[in-house]
């Protein structure tokens, strides 16, 4: 990942929920997710941080798996949320929004006293 040492840190914590999303509006494959998740601003993610982050996925059934033939290359894998997968989407942005709104709230107040 190319992006700075703390940001790096905060990614590894959201990560999952972020391929969570980018999976929501249909099966797609790993590079188009890190293409999109780059676009979004997430930086370089690479394919030894995303690809055991898929295979945990779909080891704990929030992901489904099928193989793809290639427009005249190799095939490719293409990843699909389970109904599993789309409610720990939910949860996990419901908590997110949450936990992003604590720190937000604690960061204004830790401010604010310093002035």
């Amino acid at each position: 990942m190319s992006v700075t040492p703390q940001r790096s840190e905060w990614l590894r914590g959201v990560l999952e929920l972020c391929v969570l999303r980018a999976l929501a509006d249909g099966p797609t494959y790993g590079y188009a997710i890190a293409a999109e998740l780059a676009e979004s601003g997430f930086g370089d993610i690479k394919g030894g941080t995303l690809y055991p982050l898929l295979g945990r996925l779909e080891k704990n059934e929030l992901v489904t798996v099928e193989w793809r033939a290639g427009d005249g290359g190799p095939g490719r894998k293409y990843f699909a949320l389970t109904d599993a997968g789309r409610a720990a989407l939910d949860q996990g942005t419901a908590q997110w929004h949450a936990f992003a709104a604590t720190v937000a709230a604690h960061l204004a107040g830790s401010a604010a006293a310093a002035h």
